[in-house]
């Protein structure tokens, strides 16, 4: 794996934001959820995530996420993801959010 810089890891911009609404994505390739999430000041961004094995929808709802915000958009389909979720795959491959321990404010950044 290469090493970056202090410099690199300062371009991403990773994010906290509240879960608001979660609806399930058919037209996705890998079973998926469409999600609007509160960045607070940021606003309200969507992003398509594959988080269906673990999370049923109505849990997701109030959920903090942590999600990387200044990727550019990308065409999921005829959904655009502004937003990247970030997880990690358990044994199976199945994604497990990553998450804060305690609740902070939306848009609060990833030191």
């Amino acid at each position: 794996m290469a090493t970056i810089s202090w410099e690199d890891f300062e371009c991403v911009d990773l994010r906290v934001g509240t879960v608001l609404e979660v609806d399930d994505f058919p037209k996705a390739r890998k079973p998926a959820y469409q999600l609007r999430i509160d960045f607070g000041e940021l606003g309200i961004l969507k992003s398509s995530a594959q988080i269906t094995a673990h999370y049923a929808k109505e849990d997701l709802i109030g959920r903090q996420v942590i999600a990387v915000v200044n990727f550019p958009k990308k065409q999921i389909a005829d959904f655009m993801s502004e937003c990247l979720v970030t997880g990690l795959p358990d044994e199976n491959g199945d994604i497990v959010l990553s998450a804060v321990e305690r609740p902070v404010p939306n848009g609060a950044r990833l030191m």
